[in-house]
């Protein structure tokens, strides 16, 4: 049966009332996401709820605390692994890592880390280049219960093959083996890869700067994001970054047409990675 449009526009209203209503209620800010990304996980969130309507959705997310939980574990979910992209990190290994040598200390930003997976892959590709000892990695997402998860470093074990075959890709110098310990159809990273992450809560759409870094990894993040909100985030990306400093940036995201542009040059045009120059 086809959807009529009186259906889609009512629909349309009733996204824009639930988001508003989230962020009157709970602070959370997503007036902003592209809206056909929003109104997707949206739908597949009254779905996953059993409810009648995106309506009867916002009555329960005002008045659940849990409810609103899950809708923020359905809503902010990641596609992520462990050396997810590994041409990337075979690029970081080669450009940006011969940049940091020569610093004592580093600051790093990994901005909407989810539940974890690709900050272990920078610490233990930092590790292995013999930077990790002077790297403090800040880790930060906007769900809580997914850097609660984070924090903890336990993944299943059948994701094992596909990430050992990622590491390797990605130019891993060991045994990816000898990063966890297996057991109950799980591994457990081993705890030094974590001794220098801070995890911390930070939204992106209405927290401000905490530091200066040296790197800051924003990888996939900004494709939920309309035109307005990008430009925000950049602006934020910007200030956060240290004269010299590298961005990297998803695959599908850009630096073209942002206010900051001209403040970057180009170090990898595929893996999208940036330097500031001023």
């Amino acid at each position: 049966m086809a959807i009529k449009i009186e259906d889609i526009e009512l629909e349309d209203i009733e996204v824009s009332l639930l988001v508003e209503a989230i962020y009157q209620r709970w602070g959370y800010d997503f007036r902003d996401y592209a809206p056909a990304s929003l109104k997707r996980r949206i739908r597949r969130i009254v779905e996953i709820e059993k409810l009648s309507s995106i309506s009867v959705l916002q009555e329960q997310v005002l008045r659940d605390s849990d409810c609103m939980q899950r809708f923020l574990d359905q809503l902010v979910v990641s596609v992520t692994s462990m050396f997810r992209d590994p041409g990337f990190y075979l690029a970081f290994r080669t450009i940006v890592v011969p940049l940091l040598r020569d610093r004592p200390s580093l600051r790093i930003w990994h901005a909407g880390c989810a539940s974890g997976e690709e900050v272990y892959s920078m610490a233990i590709l930092l590790q292995e280049e013999g930077l990790l000892e002077r790297t403090l990695i800040y880790a930060t997402d906007l769900d809580q219960a997914a850097l609660d998860r984070a924090k903890e470093g336990i993944y299943r074990l059948d994701l094992m093959k596909v990430y050992t075959e990622n590491y390797q890709a990605a130019g891993g110098s060991a045994s990816f083996s000898e990063y966890y310990h297996a057991g109950h159809g799980h591994v457990v990273l081993r705890k030094d890869l974590s001794k220098n992450i801070v995890w911390a809560q930070h939204n992106l759409v209405t927290d401000a700067s905490f530091n200066e870094f040296h790197l800051i990894l924003c990888r996939n993040v900004l494709i939920y994001f309309n035109a307005r909100l990008q430009e925000r985030v950049h602006s934020l990306i910007y200030e956060s970054l240290a004269e010299g400093g590298v961005l990297v940036l998803g695959r599908q995201e850009s630096l073209q047409f942002t206010p900051h542009e001209s403040n970057y040059r180009v170090l990898d045009r595929r893996e999208k990675i940036f330097q500031r120059v001023n």
